[in-house]
């Protein structure tokens, strides 16, 4: 019976990702971004209860990808296009351009780079997929992971609209809804999920703090950063980890 708790959690995650990805086309990004953190939760534990139980096996690997293609792929994506909307005002435009032709016979006159530039937030759901089956027939990345994780990843994105929804500052809402930083930060999201640059993970084998210091200082300062922050430490957060990775690398060689 235990087998299947794993595989269950992974599914609540997936579950989680489908209800998300409802929400996200709807423009209810923040019940999007909950639920997206909710998934990411039983992401977490269903590798937890797998190792606890000692039931890990190649279906529930597969089912894992699976599952995070979804809700730390898709939905970001299909976040990150209807920023770029809002960003360009070209939603409007869009649904007219659609609603004046048939699908064999659209007006392409119509069809302007701000039209055409929100679908280029979708690259992010294909940089996740590349790096996820990247990630599965990878024998290295037992104890580290190469590229940013796609759930680190989504909370980068989903970060964007709860800082718009809650932190209400005019500088940085004016910042998020600007369209080049959108399109770098897609840009950048593309790049960094498929980077080789060596990430460690927040995995314990023991809680010794001499062979965990790193993972003990990222904590600390996630939870300090998010106290003063609140949802605005998200970017900053993501960034630290990158940044105490690579300082991590260096000093260990």
């Amino acid at each position: 019976m235990k087998q299947y708790i794993p595989n269950a959690l992974t599914l609540l995650n997936l579950f989680c990702g489908c209800i998300a990805v409802i929400f996200a086309v709807n423009n209810a990004f923040i019940f999007a971004a909950f639920f997206v953190c909710f998934g990411i939760f039983f992401d977490f534990f269903d590798g937890f209860a797998a190792r606890k139980l000692n039931v890990q096996s190649e279906l529930g690997l597969q089912l894992d990808s699976l599952a995070d293609m979804v809700t730390s792929g898709l939905v970001p994506g299909v976040i990150m296009f209807k920023l770029l909307h809002l960003s360009v005002g070209s939603w409007q435009d869009t649904t007219s351009v659609l609603e004046n032709g048939s699908v064999f016979n659209l007006d392409f006159s119509q069809l302007t780079l701000d039209v055409i530039l929100p679908y280029l937030g979708l690259c992010i759901t294909l940089a996740s997929a590349y790096r996820l089956a990247n990630f599965n027939i990878d024998t290295e990345q037992q104890t580290f992971f190469k590229g940013l994780p796609t759930p680190a990843n989504a909370l980068l994105i989903i970060s964007l609209p709860l800082i718009l929804e809650f932190q209400n500052n005019d500088l940085i809402n004016s910042i998020i809804l600007n369209q080049w930083f959108l399109v770098s930060l897609t840009c950048f999201s593309c790049w960094i999920l498929n980077a080789k640059l060596k990430l460690f993970a927040l995995k314990f084998k023991d809680f010794n703090f001499k062979t965990n210091a790193t993972r003990y200082i990222f904590i600390l300062l996630c939870a300090v950063l998010l106290i003063v922050l609140k949802f605005a430490a998200l970017p900053l957060i993501i960034l630290l980890y990158i940044l105490m990775s690579i300082l991590d690398a260096i000093t260990t060689k």
